[in-house]
């Protein structure tokens, strides 16, 4: 039934007549033409008779009539609020905004608006309250504004996701202070938007206007951990001990986040041995990083030295630690006490890691038990490591179950159809590749670019697959070629059977294999560093099998270690060996 202004009363009036609530006219569309206070008593008399007073959003949007409106009375409002079992943001808000909207109107009457400070607060307040439009009113009326008042205001649009006017906000500011800095460095990273947050930090460096403080450095070393320019991280570090920054927790968690993402496992042990005062994000951080940079025992050892209780995030770093070590018993021993001993219920994450460390085991039988006795449903990152593990064990009618089940609950992740497609290709069932294949081509699923990053001489690189942008992309399609060639020497056979692709000719899946983002990456690193240097290279995705099957080759033949953190996990390869044990 469409509903207009002019027909509202008769709405209504039918709406009442209605004994059944299945029967009557939506509140909401009721509410939404509702204009006067007479119109929203009447909708709230409907919902109580109709037995309307559970959903949220009619509730929020009667408050807010009743609060807003000339004969409303903002106790009602905030008697309905109070009723709802679960107030939402948006009901909090409303009357919020609208308590704050008569002391405004009050401000008014008594003639005290034109206060820098009263503006300064109205601003704040609305910006508590999301009410960007009236934050900016107050801001345009402002007859004087000053360093707050334009903070604040970078505050408003950063809170609503509005970049544009953010970024103008900050441009047209006469000024700026280290708040200015750090809510356009924290908005970045919060975005995602890392080598953005890098940028503001060195425009901040080079402006010259105001010295970062602790807010802004941890903001940029979360940039850089993600970036992977592990030369500014090392500046940062350098900066915090000349300005003789004391590193507390917080300051040395993310000093040891941003050394463990970037491979650097010196750094972070420096870092949390200089923290003053250890909170419990710092050890986390300290465990997880030794963990992740396969040095389980170490974790392990570091999770008994432990002076302050362990929460969850503590045991799946000891979990992890576990399941990349292939600790089994410990692994056992640490999530039976986690409950008994500690008083921490296992989660998802801790179910999960405790099938990861049995799959890799190959103790399927154990992993099948653990899996009925969760209180929760298997997640997809979960089975993800289920199936990876019995690729590697080659337990094929389990993992075919399994990435059926993977597929089923996420059809639109390329990367599912491969890892089942590269079980197959191990199984030699050619047909289930091929139809995979076809799945694939027929829903039209595209595989997320990927790409991978190297820093050298403080500048970082990316690459992906194919790529020909590179100035320098001569010297590195000749390493790639001869890499290839040493390849063959070694008599490595490239594994063209883990390429999804449209591609029927053998020699052009080598070539495609031999172009991935990670080798061209690799190749930089090889004709651009001494020879011994340490190349690292950071992907968005999980490294292909041919790569890296191609690196363990690659660190025995040019005598590198190679350190590759991917999507999954920390891949350290030296010798002619992967620290992930060819599990990951």
């Amino acid at each position: 039934m469409a509903l207009s202004l002019q027909g509202l009363p008769t709405a209504i009036s039918i709406a009442e007549q209605t004994k059944k609530p299945s029967l009557s006219i939506n509140v909401s569309s009721l509410l939404s033409l509702s204009t006067t206070i007479q119109h929203a008593k009447q909708v709230h008399a409907l919902m109580v008779k109709t037995s309307q007073l559970s959903e949220s959003y009619p509730l929020s949007r009667l408050a807010e009539i009743y609060s807003i409106s000339d004969h409303g009375n903002l106790q009602d409002a905030e008697r309905i609020v109070l009723s709802m079992k679960e107030p939402s943001t948006f009901a909090w808000n409303t009357l919020i905004r609208d308590i704050g909207k008569q002391i405004h109107a009050q401000i008014i009457k008594l003639g005290n608006e034109s206060g820098l400070f009263v503006r300064n607060k109205l601003i704040h307040f609305y910006a508590v309250s999301r009410s960007v439009t009236d934050a900016r009113k107050v801001f345009d009326r402002s007859p004087e504004l000053d360093i707050v008042s334009w903070n604040t205001m970078l505050e408003v649009y950063a809170g609503d996701g509005d970049s544009l006017s953010l970024y103008h906000m900050f441009d047209s500011m006469p000024c700026r202070d280290t708040v200015s800095w750090n809510t356009m460095i924290s908005y970045s990273v919060k975005k995602s938007m890392y080598i953005e947050a890098v940028r503001l930090f060195r425009r901040m460096q080079d402006e010259g206007e105001e010295k970062p403080d602790k807010v802004t450095l941890i903001s940029v070393l979360t940039a850089v951990a993600h970036s992977g320019s592990l030369s500014l991280g090392k500046w940062l570090h350098m900066y915090i001990k000349k300005q003789r920054m004391e590193i507390d927790g917080n300051l040395g968690s993310a000093l040891v986040n941003m050394y463990s993402k970037c491979g650097y496992l010196d750094g972070a042990v420096q870092a949390f041995k200089e923290t003053s005062e250890k909170n419990l994000d710092i050890w986390n951080s300290m465990i997880g990083c030794l963990a992740a940079n396969a040095r389980s025992s170490e974790a392990i050892d570091l999770f008994s030295e432990m002076d302050i209780r362990p929460d969850a995030i503590t045991f799946a770093c000891v979990l992890k630690a576990c399941s990349h070590g292939g600790l089994v018993e410990l692994g056992y021993k640490y999530f039976n006490e986690m409950k008994t001993k500690h008083g921490v219920i296992p989660d998802i994450v801790h179910y999960g890691c405790m099938v990861d460390l049995l799959g890799r085991a190959g103790l399927f039988d154990e992993v099948k038990a653990i899996m009925e006795e969760m209180p929760m449903e298997p997640d997809v990152v979960m089975w993800k490591a289920l199936l990876s593990a019995c690729k590697t064990h080659k337990e094929f009618e389990m993992g075919e179950e399994v990435g059926i089940r993977l597929i089923k609950e996420d059809p639109d992740d390329h990367a599912n159809y491969v890892l089942l497609s590269n079980m197959y290709a191990i199984g030699n069932r050619w047909d289930q590749v091929h139809r995979l294949r076809k799945d694939v081509l027929d829903r039209g699923l595209k595989t997320r670019p990927g790409c991978s990053s190297i820093e050298v001489d403080g500048i970082v690189h990316e690459f992906i697959a194919g790529d020909v942008r590179h100035e320098r992309k001569k010297e590195i399609y000749e390493m790639v070629h001869e890499m290839g060639k040493r390849l063959k020497e070694a008599g490595h056979e490239h594994e063209t059977d883990q390429v999804l692709l449209d591609i029927e000719d053998e020699e052009t899946k080598q070539i495609s294999l031999g172009h991935h983002s990670e080798k061209l990456a690799v190749a930089f690193g090889f004709v651009s560093t001494r020879p011994g240097t340490t190349i690292r290279v950071i992907k968005n995705l999980r490294i292909c099998g041919d790569c890296h099957s191609s690196f363990k080759i690659f660190s025995g033949i040019y005598g590198r270690d190679i350190i590759v953190r991917d999507s999954s996990r920390f891949h350290y390869f030296g010798n002619g060996s992967c620290s992930c044990l060819d599990c990951w």
